[in-house]
This record gives C-alpha cells, structure tokens and sequence, in this order.
C-alpha cells in the first residue's frame, strides 16, 4: 500500500486542521477535511455586512509569532500595523501610552502618562529587557502562576496593574482577574515586543483563506456534522459511516469522543457600531479602565483602510469581556452609553452582535510543544488545536504539525 492510499480524515477546518493537511502533502499523504460550517477558518472568521469587514471577534495576529512566520506569506496578506501602545480611557480622559522605541509619536505621551508611577515605568523597562533576552523555551519551562502573582512578585503598583495591564491583558486572555498562567503572559508580552500586531487587510479570515490555498490534493466536505468518533470510524449527523485509517480531531474532541471531562471555554461579546467621528484616529486600541465598565477594549477598524469597505463612515469595534446576563437589547444600550460616558463616542446605529462562548481555551497550564505521542489519543486517533497547548494562533500552527508529523512517522 503507498502512502498516498491511506485515508486519513481531519475533523474541523481550522488552523489546525489546515496546517495539519499542509504538512500531510508534504510527505505525499492526501486527506479529507470534514468541516460543520460552509468554509475555513474555525474561530477565525470575517463577515461582510452593509459593506463593513467584520471580524467574528476583533483579533490581532502577532507578526513575531515563530510558526506564523513559518507558515504564512506576509506580503499576500497586505497586513495593516497597529501602534505598539494603547489610548487609555479613565474617568472620561484619554491617556496614550506606548513603545516609544519603536513609535516615536508616542515618546512624549508615555513619558507624562499618570498611569503608573515612575517606578512602575522603571520595572516595565526591566522586564522588556528580562524576556528579550529570554528564550520561549525558558519561558515555557518556568513554575506557573497567575499572571497577576506574577506581575505583583515583579513590583508593580496596584495602580499601574489596574489601569494597564488588566484592561489590556484581560482584552487577549478574555478574563478579567488576570488568573492566566504567568507563562502565556510572558510569552505574549515577548511576541509584542519583538514584533508589531497586524491586521490583514481582507480580515482575519485572509490567514485561512491563505492556508486553504496553498492545498493542492485535499479534499473538503462542507456543511457536514460529525455525531460521534470510533476508532477508525467516524459517524456523521445523518447516520452515515466513513471508515478510516487515521482521524485527526482538530476540532473541541470531549463531545465526539464521548469524553467526561470537557473543555472549559473562555468567553466573549463583540459588537460593531458605526460611529459619528473617529475618536481614536490612529491605528491603535483603546482600553476602559474604569471598573464600572462593561467595556473592556474598543478599536477603529477604519483607519487600516479595509479593502473590501464600500462606505467611508467609521466603524467600531466594541470587545465586552465581563460576565453578564444582559440580553442583546440591554447589552448594546449599555455599551453604547459607555462609549459616550467614556469615550465620548457618539454612536450612529448598531450593526451586529457576535457572542462567542467559545473564544480561547481556558488552561490553567500551558505548554509551547509536547512530545508527538502525546497528540495521540488511540491507534488511529489524533488531537490537535491550541487547545493541546496554549491559547494562540502560534499553538493551533504548531500542534497541527506535530500530528501530522506523528502520523507520517506511525505510516512508515
């Protein structure tokens, strides 16, 4: 039996699953992708409504990420950079912080910014120097704590804690005490420093697009269910039976596979408005720091000038981290009365609500890699995701191809 007759299945067209069939071709392997929705990309997704690019979630692709880099093609991706900072937004005033070493406009701001002391500024300074010169596998390798332990262990004001690195942190780890592992903090914070956020200009859906591309003998089903997964089987929604030599799970594994324990999700609420004036009028994100506020993040995605925009109005990107039993209705009164006592943002009409329960995996330890045995659950069944690992795009590339590397070694 040659290599390319082996059938091997992927369940779920994500990134993973997509990087997991990329390396497959690579050594000459073929394999079908069975995917519920009607396209690619998973958690990673852009709609187009009344002419507006909306992102399913508002999401950021971290350029210094080491297997991005080695999977995606930048320049294809037109990618739109953000300022290395964020606008503040405390009692009604904004205050703009940033990386003045590598945006100098922000040089002046973050030196007279009030959000944390010049001690605070001092120890900032120490640790950008600390985890560049760190590696990811020291990283990874350290005892684990709360990010918050962490953060207050390195002498930070209560201040500087509350007024930057909850709101910002909370915006990426999609939870609000700061709980997550010390090492995805430090992780992220190196990614931020050695390289710039970006947004592609199609949208975040451009990074699947791009990988679905690249496929060249991989089959896709669309539209397609899956009930339950056996070993070397895989049951469908409609009764059908696949037969299989390997199946890869690259998609939530408890419910297919009938497991007990299940997969804690983090969640969140993602609102776009159109808005009257652009109150932040560079590429850059705005943090509510204030307690009482629902808000966490808001971001204009105007200013990155969307390829496919056929409007010129201003559109808003609102993230709502907070647990709350607001319904639609009372959620987008509430944020749009935030944005006016806080921002001072005056909305023009709401345009569409996503709620996302299943956002980022919630990990109490991660991991960057791991042994490629460990991707595997039985004799012909294989995980994969960032839920194997860690929260992150980087995770989703790299868990993809360890498995396809595990299952090329178990062919031979």
């Amino acid at each position: 039996m040659t290599k390319n007759s082996k059938n091997i299945y992927i369940i779920g067209a994500g990134i993973s699953g997509l990087i997991t069939a990329l390396e497959l071709e690579k050594s000459n392997f073929k394999s079908t992708i069975i995917e519920a929705t009607n396209g690619v990309g998973g958690r990673v997704k852009t709609d187009t409504v009344d002419g507006f690019q909306l992102d399913q979630g508002f999401q950021v692709l971290l350029e210094a990420y080491p297997k991005v880099k080695q999977f995606l093609d930048y320049k294809a991706l037109e990618l739109q950079t953000l300022l290395p900072g964020a606008v503040i937004f405390k009692n009604g005033t904004p205050t703009t912080i940033g990386d003045p070493l590598r945006a100098i406009s922000l040089f002046i701001p973050t030196l007279t910014s009030n959000i944390g002391s010049v001690k605070d500024k001092l120890t900032i300074f120490k640790l950008n120097l600390e985890l560049k010169n760190k590696s990811i596998e020291a990283i990874f390798n350290a005892e684990q704590t709360t990010t918050l332990h962490y953060l207050k262990a390195k002498g930070f004001s209560d201040r500087i804690i509350n007024n930057f690195f909850k709101p910002f942190f909370s915006g990426i780890f999609l939870e609000t005490e700061l709980r997550t592992s010390s090492v995805m903090f430090q992780f992220v914070y190196k990614m931020f420093g050695e390289g710039l956020a970006v947004i592609p200009k199609n949208g975040i859906q451009a990074i699947p697009n791009q990988l679905q591309s690249k496929l060249k003998n991989t089959t896709f089903k669309f539209n397609t269910k899956v009930k339950a997964v056996e070993e070397n089987r895989i049951i469908l929604e409609d009764g059908s039976v696949i037969e299989t030599d390997a199946i890869v799970i690259a998609t939530e594994a408890s419910k297919l596979l009938n497991l007990k324990q299940e997969m804690n999700w983090k969640s969140c609420d993602n609102l776009y408005f159109e808005v009257e004036r652009n109150t932040l009028k560079k590429p850059i994100i705005g943090l509510i720091a204030d307690e009482k506020a629902i808000i966490n993040n808001i971001f204009s995605l105007q200013v990155l000038k969307q390829k496919n925009s056929i409007t010129n109005n201003h559109l808003l990107s609102v993230t709502v981290v907070k647990q709350h039993h607001l319904n639609e209705t009372e959620l987008i009164q509430k944020v749009i009365s935030e944005l006016k006592t806080y921002c001072n943002i005056t909305t023009k009409r709401f345009i569409k609500r996503y709620e996302i329960k299943q956002a980022l995996p919630d990990l109490k330890l991660v991991r960057y890699t791991k042994d490629y045995l460990k991707y595997k659950h039985s004799d012909s069944i294989y995980l994969t995701g960032d839920t194997e690992l860690n929260g992150s795009l980087n995770a989703a590339m790299s868990s993809g191809e360890a498995v396809a590397k595990q299952i090329v070694e178990d062919f031979k």
